[in-house]
C-alpha cells in the first residue's frame, strides 16, 4: 500500500497541480481515441474540464476555448438544480445542453458532468463538452440558418441524470437513439465522452489518496490564488483607461440585418470590465448566442490580452466583468433559436479585439476572417443507403500585426484546437470528391502588413440528393484593417451546376445539390496594419511568385508593376 504523502509545502502544491493539469490532457486523449465522430476525433470539437466542488475551474484538456470556459456554468446550474435536494451520489453522470442556463451554447453541443467523491464528500466534477454530428431537428446535423425558435433545433436536456448511483438511465438513451439521425454515432460519442470523465475522476481520487484531501483542496486553493496573482501583475502593465468599438453581424440567416455589435472596455487598476450596452436586439434567426458562450467569449479575449503563461482556471478571471442586458443578440432569451451562435459569439470576441488593438499592438492584429465558416454537407450514401452528414469548420486569413502579416489558412480564433477533417476521410464517406484546397490571392488586406490569406476549398458533389446548408460570418462586412492598412476579404461560396454560377451566399441552409454540381468556398482574408504605400517591394514581389497576392491587387493596391 502507497504511503499517503505528508508534506505540505510549495513543491508539493507544484506536484499536485501539474496532476491536475495532466489529468485534463489525459481525458481529453481519451475522448479523442473512442469517439466515433470524425467531428470529434479528426476536428477536435470538444473541451474537456475539472472544476472544484463548487464549480471552480481548476484544470483543462486543449480543445475549444468557448467550451472550456462555459464547462464551470455546466456544473454550477447542476449542483443549483440537484444539490439542495440530496440529489447529488455517486457514480451519478449528468448531461445538459440548455443554450440558456449554466454553460449553454446550442444544443449541438452537450455537456456530461460527474462529482468525484471522496470519503462520501464531493471533492471535485469532470466535465466535458462535446459537439454532437446530429441531435435531432428539422435539419441534418441539427444546426441551421432558418430555424424561429429552439424547439426546431434538436433535443433538450435540462440537466438530467444519464446515470444515477452507477445505472444508466435506459430511457434516456433509448430517446436519444429514436431521435438522432446517426444514432450508432451518437451513441458512441456518448459513451466516449462517459469514458473520460471515468478516466478523469479515477486519476483524480489516486491524487487524493496519495496526498489526503486536507493537502489536495489546499493544493487547489494555492492553484487558484496563483493564478490571481499572475493576473495581478499583468495588470500592472496593461494600458489604464476606455476603448469602444463597434463590429456588425451581417445576417440572421433568415436575411435580417444587419446586427450591431458594441463594446466599451474599460480597464482599471483593479478591474477589466467589458460592457456591451447598445448591442442590437435578438434576432428573429438562429444567428444569437446567450450569456454563457459571450462569458466565455471574454474569458478568451481576457487571457489574450494579459498574455499569461498559466493554464485558465477560475483565478485568472476575478478581475474580469461582463455587463450585457439580456435581450440581445449576444445574451438571447428562451426560445430564440441559438444553433448557429458560433458567429454572434466570435463577433463578440472580434469586437473586443477591436477596441485593444490600437493600445495593444503586440498582443493584437488587425481583423481576423472572423467566421467559424461551419459547413454541413449530407446526404445518402449511395452504397448502403445510410445517410451521411459532413460537419466541419474551415480556415481562413488572420488580420496583420504591427510588425508582421497575417497568419494564412488558419483556423478563427475562437476555434482553439481544432483540425480539419482530412481529405481522404471526407471523400471516403461523404460523397464528394475534393478538386481543390488552396490558398487564394484574390482577397484585401492590403497594408504595410499584409493580412493571411484565405482558401479555396472545392467540392465536386458525387450523389444526387445531397444538400449544403453554410454558417458565414463576415458574407458582406470584410475584416478591418489598422492605421491604414486595408480591409480582407468576405466568406461566402459558389455553387457552379452545368454552365450556370450561382450567386455568392454565406448563409444558408439543404441548397439542394446534384451529382457533378461544383461547390467553390472561399474564406477570408485578414485585414492589413499600415499604409500598403509602406510595404517594401521585395516583399510584393514575393508575394506575388508565391501567389498571396494577384497582379492586378499588386497594382491596385500597392501601385507596383512587376519589373519597374
Amino acid at each position: 500500500m502507497e504511503t499517503k504523502v505528508q508534506n505540505d509545502d510549495i513543491f508539493t502544491r507544484e506536484i499536485i497541480k501539474n496532476a491536475l493539469s495532466a489529468i485534463g490532457e489525459e481525458m481529453f486523449v481519451a475522448l479523442k481515441r473512442t469517439s466515433m465522430s470524425p467531428v470529434i476525433y479528426e476536428t477536435l470539437d470538444y473541451g474537456i474540464g475539472i472544476t472544484d466542488a463548487s464549480a471552480r475551474l481548476i484544470a483543462q484538456g486543449q480543445g475549444i476555448p468557448g467550451f472550456i470556459g462555459t464547462l464551470d456554468g455546466v456544473v454550477a446550474d447542476i449542483i443549483e438544480k440537484f444539490a439542495a435536494t440530496g440529489g447529488i451520489h455517486p457514480g451519478d453522470i449528468f448531461i445538459v445542453n440548455n443554450p440558456y442556463a449554466g454553460g449553454g451554447t446550442h444544443l449541438s453541443d452537450v455537456a456530461l458532468a460527474k462529482p468525484v467523491f471522496h470519503e462520501n464528500d464531493i471533492v471535485a466534477w469532470t466535465a466535458s463538452k462535446g459537439h454532437w454530428t446530429d441531435i435531432g431537428g428539422m435539419d441534418r446535423g441539427s444546426f441551421s440558418t432558418n430555424t424561429t425558435d429552439v424547439f426546431q433545433e434538436g433535443l433538450q436536456f435540462p440537466s438530467l441524470k444519464l446515470f444515477d448511483r452507477g445505472n444508466v438511465n435506459t430511457p434516456l438513451v433509448e430517446m436519444i437513439r429514436a431521435n438522432v439521425r446517426l444514432p450508432e454515432m451518437t451513441l458512441g460519442d456518448l459513451w466516449a465522452s462517459v469514458a473520460a470523465l471515468q478516466v478523469g475522476e479515477r486519476r483524480f481520487t489516486s491524487v487524493m489518496e496519495k496526498y489526503g484531501s486536507d493537502i489536495t483542496l489546499k493544493a487547489i486553493d494555492y492553484l487558484l490564488d496563483h493564478g490571481a496573482r499572475i493576473v495581478a501583475g499583468k495588470f500592472k502593465q496593461l494600458p489604464k483607461g476606455t476603448f469602444t468599438a463597434t463590429d456588425v453581424i451581417d445576417d440572421d440567416g433568415l436575411g435580417n440585418g444587419p446586427f450591431y455589435v458594441k463594446v466599451k472596455i474599460t480597464i482599471t487598476d483593479d478591474e477589466f470590465i467589458a460592457d456591451f450596452n447598445g448591442t442590437s436586439a435578438q434576432a428573429p434567426g438562429s444567428v444569437n448566442c446567450t450569456e454563457p458562450a459571450l462569458l466565455a467569449a471574454a474569458k478568451e479575449v481576457f487571457m489574450g490580452v494579459l498574455d499569461l503563461d498559466v493554464p485558465a482556471t477560475e483565478g485568472c478571471f476575478r478581475r474580469l466583468a461582463v455587463r450585457c442586458p439580456m435581450g440581445t443578440i449576444l445574451t438571447a432569451r428562451h426560445p430564440a433559436p441559438t444553433s448557429s451562435y458560433f458567429e454572434a459569439m466570435v463577433a463578440a470576441a472580434d469586437v473586443m479585439r477591436k477596441a485593444l488593438a490600437p493600445v495593444l499592438a503586440g498582443q493584437f492584429t488587425a481583423g481576423q476572417f472572423g467566421s467559424v465558416c461551419s459547413i454541413v454537407l449530407s446526404g445518402t450514401n449511395s452504397d448502403d443507403g445510410k445517410p451521411f452528414i459532413l460537419v466541419q469548420p474551415l480556415v481562413g486569413g488572420w488580420g496583420a500585426g504591427e510588425d508582421k502579416d497575417g497568419e494564412t489558412a488558419q483556423f478563427c480564433v475562437g476555434n482553439g484546437e481544432t483540425s480539419n477533417v482530412p481529405i481522404e476521410v471526407q471523400e471516403a464517406r461523404y460523397g464528394v470528391h475534393i478538386n481543390r484546397y488552396a490558398l487564394h490571392g484574390n482577397g484585401g488586406g492590403a497594408g504595410r502588413h499584409r493580412g493571411g490569406n484565405g482558401v479555396l476549398l472545392e467540392y465536386c458533389v458525387n450523389r444526387d440528393g445531397t444538400d449544403l446548408s453554410t454558417f458565414f460570418g463576415r458574407g458582406k462586412t470584410p475584416p478591418w484593417g489598422v492605421e491604414g492598412g486595408q480591409a480582407g476579404s468576405c466568406n461566402y461560396c459558389v455553387i457552379v451546376s452545368g454552365d450556370e454560377t450561382g450567386e455568392p451566399i454565406s448563409m444558408a441552409s439543404r441548397v439542394p445539390l446534384k451529382k457533378g454540381d461544383i461547390v467553390r468556398i472561399y474564406t477570408g482574408t485578414g485585414g492589413g496594419w499600415g499604409d500598403p504605400g509602406q510595404r517594401p517591394a521585395d516583399l510584393i514581389a514575393r508575394d506575388l511568385r508565391d501567389g498571396y497576392i494577384t497582379d492586378e491587387q499588386a497594382s491596385r493596391d500597392y501601385g507596383y508593376e512587376e519589373g519597374r
